[in-house]
């Protein structure tokens, strides 16, 4: 081991030996009837969804892409509010349908089940038409979003997709919460 390394995981041991011996009176003293389960501190369910919700009959081609979108988030080892996130931008970008190009109808060169644009760097036609590559590419950029797991939908998938419709994908959320509550353990 080197001496370095030694050196800080010995001053971090000391700190939390510190931190325990001065917190230890302080919580021998404290009031048990005014204290809360620490349970209660940790958020358990999703937030809330924001405003009037949205909600689409999905085809078989639609299931399977939120299922490519769910199975892509749990191999990059991500949680549920991921996949939520992720097939909320999906309903309000192609509804859930892979789109190739649509020719006048299409918004510059968008493409997929995020209509990511290859020309800003999302990869290749061929791969932003693949559903686990375009969830992977939204997923790394949700990763970089500070705080993502704790902020609005639509702030989340704004922050990634920069859309001239920021607040559109919250009226999705109550149908990604349910789609991957159904398909999270399948």
């Amino acid at each position: 081991m080197n001496t370095i390394f030694r050196k800080s995981m010995l001053s971090i041991a000391g700190l939390a030996f510190a931190g325990g011996v001065f917190a230890g009176p302080i919580a021998a003293h404290a009031n048990p009837v005014d204290a809360k389960p620490a349970a209660a501190a940790v958020q358990t369910t999703a937030p809330k969804p924001q405003g009037d919700q949205s909600h689409i009959d999905l085809n078989g081609e639609q299931t399977a892409n939120a299922k490519a979108i769910i199975a892509a988030t749990k191999k990059a080892g991500l949680p549920e509010r991921a996949a939520v996130i992720s097939i909320a931008t999906s309903l309000q970008e192609s509804k859930l349908e892979n789109l190739g190009h649509l020719g006048d109808a299409n918004d510059h060169d968008s493409l997929g089940l995020f209509q990511q644009r290859p020309t800003s760097g999302w990869g290749t036609p061929e791969q932003i038409t693949n559903p686990e590559y375009s969830t992977t590419a939204f997923l790394k950029g949700l990763k970089q979003v500070d705080g993502w797991q704790d902020m609005p939908l639509t702030d989340a998938a704004q922050t990634v997709q920069v859309s001239a419709y920021p607040d559109a994908y919250a009226q999705w959320e109550q149908q990604a919460t349910d789609l991957v509550a159904h398909n999270w353990n399948s």
